[in-house]
């Protein structure tokens, strides 16, 4: 007869492999599907955790020719409430112009992404469809008391 030990270990390992076998397959339905969507997150799937939302602002200068900012972000776990519905928000992060690359910028972009946490499976990067574009005043303004 075989010990407990070896009936325990051929347990666990059947265990181990059905459970390897169903989150591969959890992967393989959504590995092909394409995320990108218009900024509406209607479409977000059941095997997704969480998403982690970020809006970013992009501008060119002399020295570099892709310069990012990030603005805002968010995560939204599943079973959160995903309606996003923001007015008058400030930034996140403090906003610094090191160089003063964006003094005068008339060419910066506004884009929303999110990056989807699903249970199993690759971590895509997403852009939405669409950005703003705007320019920035030629001189900065603070607000002092």
């Amino acid at each position: 007869m075989h010990t407990v030990f070896t009936r325990a270990n051929a347990i666990l390992a059947y265990t181990v492999s059905v459970a390897g076998f169903l989150t591969f397959f959890c992967f393989l339905s959504t590995v092909f599907l394409d995320y990108r969507a218009v900024a509406n997150l209607n479409t977000v799937k059941v095997v997704v955790k969480n998403l982690f939302l970020y809006l970013t602002a992009e501008y060119q200068t002399e020295a570099n020719h892709i310069n990012q900012v990030v603005l805002w972000d968010k995560i939204v776990l599943r079973g959160d409430n995903a309606v996003l519905d923001f007015k008058n928000v400030n930034t996140k992060y403090y906003f610094w112009d090191d160089g003063n690359g964006l003094k005068g910028n008339q060419n910066v972009t506004l884009t929303l992404s999110w990056n989807i946490i699903p249970n199993a499976g690759l971590l895509p990067s997403v852009n939405a469809f669409g950005s703003h574009t705007f320019a920035f005043p030629p001189e900065y303004t603070t607000n002092k008391l």
